[in-house]
């Protein structure tokens, strides 16, 4: 079936918002993968710059784009707050090392990523962004499950057959985690974000004036 035009209303609004989300996700999963320095205090400080990028954009979204949808509009403020707020608790605590990496990202996921799940659930049936929100959501909750059940005090010598030097532990493990978060998540707004631009096109109308089903 078509979109209809108040669909179409909605996503020439809204697509930007995926894909400017994307943006600092996909620069910090770059900078992850090209990094060196794993350390909880370096990974608080990189999800803290995406954290407080994606709030603002959130805030963006729900004060202009989202004028249609109220009850969608307040659980994005709120989700908002919420980044802002992580972001911020991100850049204070980053010296504090392992286990405030742990609380914050664990924090964050679990508040935001609970209340993007709940905002599609309910947007079913009556806004074209539901399983958008819902995966993220869903993908958000993930990675707090990941972050919980990664023992502190994991650590791995290195070598084998490949020879290669180094510890694992749970610092490198979650930063490249967290890195992988935000590789998973850019994608998936990107393609939601063009997705959406793509659908803006109105509907074509039937020779009698009705849109085509």
């Amino acid at each position: 079936m078509s979109d209809s035009l108040d669909d179409a209303g909605q996503r020439a609004r809204y697509w930007p918002i995926p894909v400017l989300r994307a943006v600092p996700a996909a620069v910090m999963a770059l900078v992850i993968t090209f990094s060196s320095n794993h350390a909880a205090g370096y990974g608080l400080v990189l999800f803290g710059v995406v954290a407080l990028v994606d709030g603002l954009v959130l805030g963006f979204a729900g004060l202009q784009r989202m004028v249609d949808d109220t009850r969608s509009r307040r659980t994005t403020l709120v989700q908002a707050a919420v980044s802002v707020v992580a972001g911020v608790a991100a850049f204070a605590t980053s010296g504090l090392g392992l286990p405030a990496f742990i609380a914050v990202i664990v924090a964050w996921a679990v508040l935001t990523g609970a209340l993007e799940l709940t905002q599609g659930l309910r947007a079913r049936g009556r806004s074209p962004f539901s399983r958008d929100w819902t995966t993220i959501g869903g993908l958000t909750l993930l990675l707090a499950v990941a972050f919980l059940l990664t023992p502190p005090d994991y650590s791995q010598q290195l070598g084998g057959i490949e020879k290669v030097s180094g510890t694992l532990d749970a610092p490198v493990v979650l930063v490249g985690l967290l890195g992988a978060y935000f590789a998973i998540a850019a994608v998936f707004h990107v393609i939601a974000g063009l997705s959406h631009k793509w659908g803006t096109a109105s509907p074509a109308a039937a020779p009698d004036g009705a849109p085509h089903a």
